[in-house]
């Protein structure tokens, strides 16, 4: 169990402190939703949370397989629906891999970053793209 504890900033701004750490994030309502957009929106941290995820099931395993992974990027684009109720609508995920295409672990990867605890923490409806960029 972590705990995370929430301040309410007012303004639409709030201050997320991680327990195990102390580590603290912030976030903003965006702009499209009466806020400023200055941090990141509740949502972004969905989208990002998809992303980081896929890296760091991807580093177990090349760590565990001793395939350097330095260079890798993900870069995920959060898509909202247009009607009610206002939610993610789909994740676009890019993954670039510095590992050339015909890499023996290709599909070992593939399968790691699918297998992610967020991955499969996404509700059904919200449609998850991945395109794969090999060296």
């Amino acid at each position: 169990m972590v705990e995370i504890i929430i301040d309410y900033a007012g303004d639409l701004h709030c201050t997320a402190l991680h327990g195990p750490s102390g580590s603290r994030l912030e976030t903003d309502a965006p702009v499209d939703n009466n806020g400023r957009g200055e941090a990141f929106s509740p949502t972004d941290l969905v989208a990002t949370a998809v992303g980081t995820c896929m890296a760091t099931v991807m580093g177990i395993v090349a760590r565990r397989k001793d395939i350097p992974l330095a260079g890798l990027k993900v870069t995920v684009r959060k898509f909202m629906s247009d009607e009610l109720p206002r939610r993610i609508s789909c994740l676009e995920v890019d993954v670039s891999m510095p590992l050339p295409a015909s890499h023996p672990e290709r599909k070992v990867f593939e399968s790691a970053a699918r297998s992610c605890p967020v991955y499969h923490s996404i509700h059904p409806d919200i449609e998850v793209l991945m395109h794969w960029h090999w060296q």
